[in-house]
């Protein structure tokens, strides 16, 4: 059974990434990918790892959190990265409470001051 690697192309097109992002998480180092000559190679763990970083972005979680935690697996084992990822998921939520807290009273006020502005000329 061979495993699944991907070029640096396919990796951008499988993610939906552009290869500035794919570079810069080489960079700080959340992504190591396989070396031959000039050519990187992704498999099943680069894969993976692209997989949560993506997901903890979509939640709003910083890069550096990421790579602390996926760090952490390697150096502690994934009971101690479970635990971790709770903390941070739990800051994460409080932060997009009080963010959607937020919204809500803009969405209010803006109503409000629109229906003000609509009566007025009408």
């Amino acid at each position: 059974m061979t495993a699944e690697r991907l070029t640096f192309k396919e990796m951008c097109a499988k993610f939906d990434v552009t290869p500035r992002t794919l570079r810069y998480y080489e960079y700080i180092e959340l992504l190591q990918p396989d070396r031959e000559g000039r050519s990187r190679f992704y498999g099943a763990r680069e894969i993976a790892r692209m997989t949560l970083i993506l997901r903890g972005r979509k939640f709003g979680i910083k890069l550096e959190e990421l790579r602390q935690w996926l760090l952490m697996y390697e150096n502690e084992g994934s009971k101690a990265q479970m635990a971790a990822f709770v903390d941070v998921a739990n800051r994460q939520l409080d932060e997009l409470k009080d963010q959607r807290e937020q919204l809500d009273e803009a969405i209010a006020e803006l109503t409000r001051v629109r229906d003000v502005a609509k009566k007025s000329s009408e």
